[in-house]
């Protein structure tokens, strides 16, 4: 998944390649381990939710379901084209799976609160899960929701932040101040868990720690923006740079694929 999203960034000449391998994990964490999804059957009643806050990762999210089963791996190659269903931010003409625009941060987590209640007052059992860049977290309305939600005592919502430390200006800690991360949210009435975003055993127990909660749950993954290519990670030029054939080729070899 990572050679894949570093070569349709530069077949396609589409940013954000640092913030997408930061969630990798993450995503497939959630897409092989805990959502309740069909990809044969993409808009089931009784499916599990992920609403993508951070919009710039749309890359990964279309990676994950092509590697799921939503669409062919081929089609990732249209992305950013004029026209694709698979555009730079998700649109509302997204391919299956994808469950909401996003894009403009900060709504995705008011979103899944909505829908969590709706599908609580309608006693569905369907649960939420909302992945946010903790640039993000500067948004106000972030933390609207997170009051909201644990008012409404929505145990069936977890958001995840991945805490790669860098958003598009420089260090995240720096623009605002995060930290520590784990005692506000609980501050605002979440249950909270800190784990390590690139390990999959420690992501699947935190999730898994979460459908076992009375209240809404939020997930801090410690993650390293451009994980998995040396050169990249922690370099926040790959917040908007497109890596060269050549790079391609050195990521292809630091993978294990050559």
């Amino acid at each position: 998944m990572r050679h894949t999203l570093c070569d349709v960034s530069s077949q396609t000449k589409t940013p954000h390649l640092g913030s997408c391998l930061s969630c990798v994990d993450i995503l497939v964490a959630l897409y092989w381990q805990t959502l309740n999804i069909d990809p044969k059957a993409p808009k089931a009643n009784d499916r599990d939710y992920f609403l993508l806050g951070k919009g710039h990762a749309a890359s990964a999210l279309y990676t994950a379901l092509a590697y799921r089963g939503f669409f062919d791996i081929e089609a990732l190659y249209e992305h950013g084209q004029t026209g694709s269903q698979f555009e730079e931010h998700p649109g509302i003409h997204a391919p299956n799976g994808v469950e909401t625009v996003s894009g403009s941060l900060g709504h995705a987590l008011s979103l899944a609160s909505g829908m969590a209640l709706s599908t609580k007052l309608q006693n569905r059992d369907n649960r939420f899960y909302v992945l946010m860049g903790d640039g993000e977290l500067n948004e106000g309305t972030v933390w609207e929701a997170a009051m909201f939600a644990a008012g409404k005592k929505l145990d069936n919502l977890v958001a995840i932040v991945d805490f790669n430390k860098l958003q598009g200006t420089g260090q995240s800690c720096d623009i605002m101040h995060l930290e520590p991360l784990e005692e506000k949210w609980r501050a605002f009435g979440w249950y909270t868990l800190r784990v390590d975003g690139h390990d999959l055993a420690s992501l699947h127990s935190a999730l898994a720690e979460a459908k076992q909660q009375s209240q809404p749950v939020c997930i801090v993954a410690d993650t390293i923006k451009g994980k998995g290519v040396s050169f990249m990670e922690n370099d926040n030029n790959w917040h908007y740079r497109i890596p060269k054939a050549e790079e391609v080729e050195m990521a292809k070899k630091e993978l294990g694929l050559l």
